[in-house]
């Protein structure tokens, strides 16, 4: 298993606070914390796998200035995972909570999201949040561009490294099969461990991660720009992670999920420095999650 800095400790310990135009920053070694003056809502952010806060920022414009709008954010630098365990997912929600508690953060119109990895990470909390009828309960999630399903990620990476056609996709590819053959094992030999941990299988239709998010508002938000990760990547359309969105938002559909929605974007996937990748979290329109969230 891999094994992430753990949270008591680093997490509460305060660096700094600032007061800027009556909105209050806190940044610690785990969060950063921008605290509207009149809140109406709040947005929890987690990371891609190698990423973090600074990251984040960066890559996720529509952050900009969302105080204004009422909206306090608290982004995240828990990075490195696929999954959650479940001691992990009681850990988070604790340190979540007091977040919360020692911000005196009205825990009130939560909603959680998170890009690639990150987007699992949103998924499993929040699933496990309104399941144990935990004090935060999410009002909304979305992911961005998720891998869900950790058997076709598996899958993926062997195939990546067999077309041998883009040197990032092999490095990737090798980096994921040494980690999940670590951490899971092979999924063709023994599925149980990636029904437990994958936000959603397919092969499975698997719903225990899913279950408790039918009544609460998701968004999934993809970009499979097929001639793009064709000539990049030489992948299909059933390789992509819209793909496992796709499947995931059919299967909340089934279980009677009214308040979801599968977002394919166009022309959208670029990075912050303009960058053609349809990975990545400007997905995500501004002014159209700030009225699906405050409305």
């Amino acid at each position: 298993m891999i094994h992430t800095k753990r949270l008591v400790g680093g997490l509460f310990a305060f660096f700094f606070l600032v007061n800027c135009h009556a909105t209050e920053i806190i940044k610690e070694k785990q969060y950063e914390l921008n605290i509207a003056t009149k809140q109406k809502a709040v947005l929890i952010l987690f990371p891609c796998f190698p990423c973090n806060i600074e990251n984040t920022k960066n890559e996720a414009k529509f952050l900009k200035n969302l105080k204004a709008e009422g909206i306090t954010t608290l982004l995240l630098n828990y990075n490195m995972k696929l999954y959650l365990s479940e001691s992990e997912k009681k850990e988070y929600s604790l340190a979540l909570n007091s977040i919360f508690d020692r911000n005196k953060i009205a825990k009130q119109n939560i909603f959680i999201g998170g890009f690639s990895s990150g987007g699992n990470l949103a998924l499993l909390l929040s699933n496990y949040l309104i399941q144990t009828k935990n004090a935060i309960q999410p009002k909304g999630l979305f992911v961005v561009d998720s891998p869900l399903d950790l058997e076709r990620l598996y899958i993926g990476a062997q195939d990546d490294v067999k077309k041998n056609v883009s040197e990032e996709a092999v490095e990737e590819g090798n980096y994921l099969i040494q980690l999940l053959n670590n951490d899971l094992g092979n999924p063709r030999t023994n599925i149980e461990p990636y029904k437990k941990a994958s936000p959603y299988l397919i092969s499975c239709n698997s719903k225990e991660n899913i279950e408790y998010l039918k009544d609460i508002k998701i968004r999934f938000y993809c970009e499979p720009d097929l001639d793009w990760y064709l000539t990049n990547k030489n992948r299909t359309y059933e390789e992509l992670n819209a793909f496992h969105l796709e499947k995931a938002y059919d299967s909340l559909l089934n279980l009677g999920a009214k308040k979801i929605e599968f977002i394919k974007t166009s022309n959208r996937g670029f990075d912050s420095k303009g960058n053609k990748k349809p990975h990545s979290w400007n997905l995500v329109e501004r002014e159209d999650l700030i009225k699906w969230i405050l409305n």
